[in-house]
């Protein structure tokens, strides 16, 4: 069998120790690896070494790296980031998050933490080994084709980061069932050590104004508990605005009554 070519990783940082530092270390663990110093050199290798994912530094030289990652997003449909820097405050999080990040991990760190983590988002990026017969998952309006990596809303197209992809993929699996942050974790961040709940909190975010922009609310949250994806919330379950959500009656084994309408 043909071994799997090894993933190329461009790592952009503007200190020259801590590309060295990544690079070597990268490379042992059996990556191919770029390096840039600026955010219009990340640019630039990225067209030309088309890497698999990018390590990206926030404090650049001559952009942030979230501008990068933007830009970075556009010209290169998918293509996953890794942020890495000393900002640790939960707006640079959030600001990372929404500029197409997958992750942040925070100055100074762990390479193994780094290495786990590099991993675990590039096993979420790929197409899943688990697919449904014609590729393609359904929940009332709203479907999910893994092939082409393509979700639609009531026939709208919703454009989606890897991660968001993967995490609505997850709870469609599970529809109807509520998930804990910690098993979204594991799942869709392939996490084998404790995360940082608050990225489940964002993500869940992102994708409910995606999602749910138009037509009846998909996404719900049952406080204390998790998540969900069913088209009647549960019972305790709450809306956008954290307002609890009506309920429709509920037989004791799943099956809706059939009572009267309430007049």
């Amino acid at each position: 069998m043909k071994e799997p070519a090894p993933a190329r990783v461009l790592i952009v940082d503007d200190e020259p120790n801590i590309r060295e530092l990544l690079s070597s270390a990268l490379r042992m663990s059996g990556f191919e690896v770029s390096v840039a110093a600026c955010g219009i050199e990340a640019m630039e290798g990225a067209g030309r070494d088309r890497p698999d994912i990018v390590i990206l530094d926030v404090m650049l030289p001559d952009l942030d790296g979230f501008t990068v990652a933007r830009r970075l997003r556009a010209l290169h449909d998918g293509l996953p980031v890794l942020f890495l820097t000393a900002r640790d405050a939960v707006t640079d999080r959030i600001a990372g998050l929404t500029a197409g990040g997958d992750d942040y991990v925070t100055k100074p760190f762990s390479l193994e933490e780094v290495i786990l983590r590099l991993r675990a988002i590039l096993r979420r990026s790929r197409p899943p080994a688990d697919l449904s017969a014609d590729g393609v998952l359904r929940y009332a309006d709203l479907e999910l084709d893994e092939k082409a990596h393509t979700v639609r809303r009531a026939e709208r197209t919703v454009h989606l980061s890897p991660t968001e992809f993967n995490l609505l993929r997850y709870l469609m699996v599970n529809a109807e069932r509520v998930v804990s942050k910690t098993q979204i974790l594991d799942r869709v961040w392939n996490y084998g050590f404790g995360g940082d709940s608050r990225i489940v909190e964002s993500y869940i975010s992102y994708l409910r104004r995606k999602i749910d922009a138009e037509g009846p609310a998909l996404i719900h949250t049952l406080r204390g508990v998790g998540y969900s994806l069913r088209l009647h919330p549960a019972a305790g379950a709450t809306s956008r605005d954290g307002s609890p959500l009506p309920r429709r009656g509920v037989a004791p084994h799943g099956g809706e009554k059939r009572g009267r309408r309430p007049s």
